[in-house]
């Protein structure tokens, strides 16, 4: 394994840590805000921000599994699919 490879493993988990701490921020905030302020809008937005963080979780593990790549794969996207779902209903409750 070259220099470059090892640099660049570090780098992409670094970069992976840093979008799942976004996304977990703003799940918190939004789950705050609809704590404080209530409603079915907030709540979608929470709900929505929570399976999206769920999915930027697994893709950062989805990495480090090669048996069974295409079912992680998929199983990976389902938390997206509704997370954004779910903000979309947020928008146009």
């Amino acid at each position: 394994m070259s220099v470059y490879t090892e640099v660049g493993e570090a780098l992409l988990l670094l970069l992976r840590l840093a979008l799942f701490a976004l996304a977990m921020g703003l799940t918190i905030i939004s789950f705050q805000a609809y704590q404080e302020n209530g409603g079915k809008r907030l709540e979608s937005a929470f709900i929505g921000f929570a399976f999206i963080s769920m999915g930027v979780a697994m893709t950062s593990l989805g990495g480090q599994i090669d048996q069974l790549e295409l079912l992680f794969s998929i199983a990976e996207t389902i938390p997206f699919i509704i997370g954004f779902g779910m903000l979309w209903v947020s928008l146009y409750r």
